[in-house]
């Protein structure tokens, strides 16, 4: 079965083998450089030098990685990006700051749509996108995507900014299964259902609708299990919530990814390794092809003011 996070053989873990000779046969250091909480990834970490004997250097930002790998060159200490979101993933690629991996074990365990055709990045764990749902005021189990520009939802759902980098590549999946057109319909439906302008994080989703500013919300599935187990502020956030697995009309799921690449220039590319809600349906759509409507995707979030 496989669960909202993990993607192959256990939840967040990287079990690829990049270069001629396994790891475990490798000394030194890698340098990964990281968009995920240093304090989610240490664990990983860990263990890996664990097994490996490798050292693992740990550079962590918010924003702009990519562009210093491509900025360092042939100079760069990189050896490994941990992105999170096809766009940035994909956005790694177009910068020319990636190689291909060719590991015969990554192919066996990640499936095709979770992967780039080239090699040039796999997915190490998923996200869905998913509702969030008052546990008093909505009866629904369950809900299509499509279902939320329904005038029964009038004035009911609260979301973070149409442009957020999550919310993106949602709409650019709408697009992919439906069209600009469709889309362009769906989103302004969407908008007119909105209990609120489009704010806050994915926490706060849940906030509002345990305050009753709205019923349902689109957000991502480990917020509200970090909510409901690791933050004890949070908790009655999360308790007052339920989460629905949403997918499209004759489609699944809508996840994200994280995804790991291999820088182009990584000095240890022999030690470049990075080895609750129900039954999770992911869409099959690949999200190489997602990442094509991401632009057309933000273009419709302007057009119809989603965030005014």
């Amino acid at each position: 079965m496989k669960t909202v996070r993990a993607l192959a053989r256990g939840a967040a873990v990287v079990s690829a083998i990049v270069g001629a000779g396994s790891a475990s046969a490798q000394s030194g250091d890698v340098n990964v450089y990281t968009y995920r909480e240093s304090k989610l990834m240490q664990p990983l970490f860990d263990a890996f030098s664990r097994d490996t004997g490798i050292k693992v250097n740990v550079i962590s930002a918010s924003s702009g990685l990519e562009q210093r790998i491509k900025a360092e060159g042939a100079n760069s200490p990189a050896d490994v990006l941990l992105t999170v979101d096809i766009g940035r993933i994909e956005d790694a690629v177009r910068a020319g700051i990636t190689q291909p991996i060719k590991s015969d074990v990554l192919d066996k365990i990640v499936a095709p749509q979770y992967r780039d055709p080239e090699g040039h990045w796999y997915g190490i764990s998923m996200r869905a996108r998913v509702v969030y749902a008052s546990k008093d005021r909505v009866k629904e189990t369950a809900l299509n995507y499509e279902d939320l520009s329904d005038p029964k939802w009038k004035g009911k759902i609260c979301i973070r900014s149409g442009q957020y980098i999550y919310n993106n590549a949602l709409f650019a999946a709408f697009i992919a299964h439906h069209g600009e057109a469709k889309t362009e319909e769906w989103l302004s439906g969407l908008k007119a259902n909105l209990a609120q302008k489009p704010s806050g994080g994915d926490r706060e989703v849940a906030r509002d609708i345990a305050a009753g500013k709205c019923d349902v919300g689109v957000a991502n599935t480990y917020y509200w299990a970090l909510m409901l187990n690791k933050e004890p502020d949070r908790k009655a956030w999360a308790e007052a919530t339920k989460v629905i697995l949403p997918s499209f009309h004759n489609g699944g799921t809508h996840v994200n990814l994280s995804a790991v690449v291999l820088a182009r220039y990584a000095p240890n590319k022999a030690n470049a390794t990075i080895a609750g809600y129900g039954q999770l349906n992911p869409d099959t759509i690949p999200l190489s092809k997602i990442a094509d409507h991401k632009k057309a995707a933000a273009n419709l979030v302007d057009k119809v003011g989603f965030d005014n």
